[in-house]
């Protein structure tokens, strides 16, 4: 991949691997769809340590509305969020964030049970559910479905983004990433 230019996806990545792998890639890594752990401690969510290293290699982190990647699951504020991303800006820098929905729309329970048995093994991992709750849990009612995006993007504004600065996050930094991220490797 180094070769032909490219990214690698970080986003399953946990523990070692997540702290390991960022700073010692030579290709820009994009953590797709995950949250800063200091905010909300899932298990997909990464540590302080991870996200600046990430912003330092040129990396991209796509903040995750799943409601187990969230403060609070599907009770999570809007503000909170937002405030959660302005954080994470401070930490990384407003040009290495972006949204990263994870949004798995009109799907039913029995998608995300595939997701979570598939063909490497013969138990269920439950992830952030757990077998009393295996399914989809509740989205946050500021964003339900892919029309709620512009909720997402009056919160930045409300928690002190500018207008460049919010539609940066809103997809223009995720435009950037790919533009420079894949095709022949120069020199």
């Amino acid at each position: 991949m180094v070769t032909c230019g490219g990214a690698t996806s970080g986003y399953c990545a946990t523990g070692s691997d997540g702290r390991d792998s960022t700073p010692a890639s030579e290709i820009k890594i994009a953590i797709t769809h995950a949250n800063p752990a200091f905010w909300e401690p899932a298990l997909r969510n990464k540590s302080d340590r991870v996200l600046k290293a990430l912003g330092e290699s040129g990396g991209m982190l796509g903040f995750s509305m799943y409601p187990h990647h969230l403060k609070g699951k599907g009770d999570c504020t809007l503000e909170s969020f937002c405030r959660m991303v302005a954080d994470t800006a401070d930490l990384m820098g407003v040009a290495h964030i972006g949204l990263g929905s994870d949004l798995c729309q009109d799907q039913p329970d029995s998608v995300v049970e595939w997701m979570r048995v598939g063909r490497w093994t013969k138990k269920i991992d439950y992830g952030e559910g757990s077998k009393s709750a295996p399914g989809f849990p509740p989205m946050p009612s500021w964003f339900e479905d892919n029309r709620d995006f512009g909720n997402v993007e009056s919160g930045l504004r409300q928690v002190g983004f500018n207008a460049d600065e919010t539609a940066a996050i809103m997809g223009v930094n995720w435009h950037r990433f790919f533009t420079t991220s894949f095709g022949p490797a120069q020199g």
